[in-house]
């Protein structure tokens, strides 16, 4: 491997005993930036959708064609992620990734046709997020630390609803005072902002800068000497195709496609403009969605902690049994008392990516972890082709039938027929018998 792009910040580095702070956690730090930047971004859409509406009159499911093709994109570059990572680095990638975003949304103040949103913000930032997904957390996680893996991965993976919390309200304030265009030159600079503290502080590997890995004993072999030698183009597509002959693999996609619908696609997408009809204002419906981004943080945490402890069919078929009745329930919550909306907020952002750990474990499970990277990342594309799918669907019917009664009680339902398949999951397995025997 050579480091020409990749060369320490300083030509002889001091030893880490010493280092006050290891350099894993400034990597760890701008890494968290970087995804929660990325949060931001990917959740402007919801903000966009009524003022784009008023300006260019286009309906809802015009401008829903764009955001599908984003939230596609999103999932299908995740398991080629990791390919870029090695082939051309993980700082470049993100570099190139943080440039395709700034490029992107900046461009959407120009537009004036329907399919200049398809490809700026549907093709140009749908690939630059998807180079920036839970795989470079991940990444980041195995390469740098040996120590408190899963307590950085669990930070790298809250900057999720740490980046709603953080932009949404603001974004939805300044499309309100000053226009969407300046709600999306804001959330362009903090890309732009980003982009050098990636160059200057990220590096690919601890020993780039003449260290081993955080908490990895002194004769730990160089990770530069044990790269993969197979394609990982290859390799990703090898786990498509063992997943495609697996039962389990189609009953994890599948409930993760519901899932994927029932969040990203309907309420990260319609939420808001589902408030604005019904005499919600922006701003406070902005903020209905950041405080579900905070108990979405807890809500996820406490499932991580469940899933060590009990069977993960269960927990899931618990997750999305409730979120189906609670998206039937939502129609009449917009229309009632305002307690009854924030008591579906509360209830829905506890369980809004509580799904994510059990999915994991199960994965896992019935793979191997030595292969849950890369079979996850498939069964994640799913997940965004439920959301890309009911993000369409949903702005459809709101166009043609008036409201969204219809798309709400129907992701309840899959929700409910999610719940029923999660418990047929790797159910042949019997202690002792390995979990994928039967696949």
């Amino acid at each position: 491997m050579t480091h020409h792009d990749d060369a320490p910040p300083y030509e002889n580095p001091p030893p880490e005993k010493g280092r006050r702070l290891h350099y894993a956690w400034f990597v760890a730090a701008i890494t968290f930036l970087t995804l929660l930047t990325v949060a931001g971004i990917r959740s402007t859409p919801g903000v966009l959708i009524v003022p784009l509406e008023h300006e260019f009159g286009w309906t809802r499911a015009t401008i829903s064609i764009a955001i599908s093709v984003n939230l596609l994109l999103y999932g299908l570059m995740g398991p080629f992620a990791a390919a870029f990572y090695d082939k051309i680095g993980v700082r470049r990638t993100m570099a190139i990734a943080l440039t395709l975003l700034a490029v992107g949304v900046s461009a959407t103040t120009l537009m004036t046709r329907p399919w200049h949103m398809v490809l700026i913000w549907g093709v140009l930032v749908g690939c630059g997020a998807g180079m920036l997904t839970n795989s470079l957390s991940a990444t980041v996680t195995a390469r740098w630390f040996r120590k408190g893996q899963g307590t950085v991965m669990g930070v790298l993976t809250a900057s999720v609803a740490t980046g709603q919390l953080l932009f949404l309200p603001y974004l939805a304030s300044l499309t309100e005072t000053k226009g969407w265009r300046s709600a999306a030159l804001l959330i362009a600079s903090a890309a732009l902002v980003i982009l050098p503290l990636v160059l200057v502080i990220m590096r690919n590997y601890p020993e780039s800068v003449g260290l081993k890995p955080y908490g990895a004993p002194p004769d730990e072999p160089d990770q530069t000497l044990l790269r993969p030698t197979g394609n990982p183009f290859r390799i990703a597509l090898g786990g498509l195709e063992r997943g495609m002959h697996s039962r389990d693999f189609w009953l994890l996609a599948a409930s993760f496609f519901v899932c994927g619908a029932s969040t990203n696609g309907l309420i990260g997408t319609h939420l808001i403009p589902a408030c604005v009809d019904h005499g919600i204002p922006e701003v406070q419906a902005a903020g209905l969605l950041a405080m579900m981004g905070v108990l979405d943080l807890f809500g996820t945490t406490l499932s991580g902690w469940l899933s060590d402890r009990y069977d993960s069919r269960n927990l899931l078929f618990c997750y999305y049994g409730l979120r189906g009745l609670s998206l039937m329930g939502l129609p009449f919550a917009l229309g009632g008392p305002q307690w009854s909306l924030t008591a579906f907020a509360i209830f829905y952002g506890l369980d809004w990516i509580a799904t994510v750990p059990p999915t994991v474990r199960l994965t896992a499970d019935s793979f191997g972890r030595e292969n849950v990277g890369v079979m996850f990342g498939w069964i994640f594309a799913s997940h965004q082709v439920g959301a890309a799918l009911a993000a369409t669907f949903a702005g459809t019917v709101r166009t043609y039938l008036g409201d969204y009664l219809v798309a709400f009680l129907l992701s309840g339902v899959i929700c409910l027929l999610a719940a029923g398949l999660v418990l047929r999951i790797n159910k042949a397995a019997l202690p002792g018998i390995p979990a994928d025997a039967t696949n």
